[in-house]
């Protein structure tokens, strides 16, 4: 995937909460680091987000967008 946001960070999910209409993604960094997307409920279900896949951060602003 290319993308011109230079601020991305690959990492792992650790963790998917979904709520009804928001999702909590948690995704450890390269360095022993978590961060935590917000992103919809929709967004995760479109991405078939799970407990040890292998992503991207593409941070923008004050966003945290995920890519697979």
């Amino acid at each position: 995937m290319k993308l011109s946001a230079r601020n991305q960070l690959n990492g792992k999910i650790t963790n998917v909460e979904l709520g009804a209409v928001m999702a909590n993604i948690k995704i450890e960094i390269s360095e022993p680091n978590t961060i935590t997307a917000v992103i919809t409920k929709e967004s995760a279900e479109k991405l078939s987000l799970a407990e040890g896949d292998d992503v991207t951060a593409i941070i923008k602003s004050t966003e945290v967008i995920i890519g697979k």
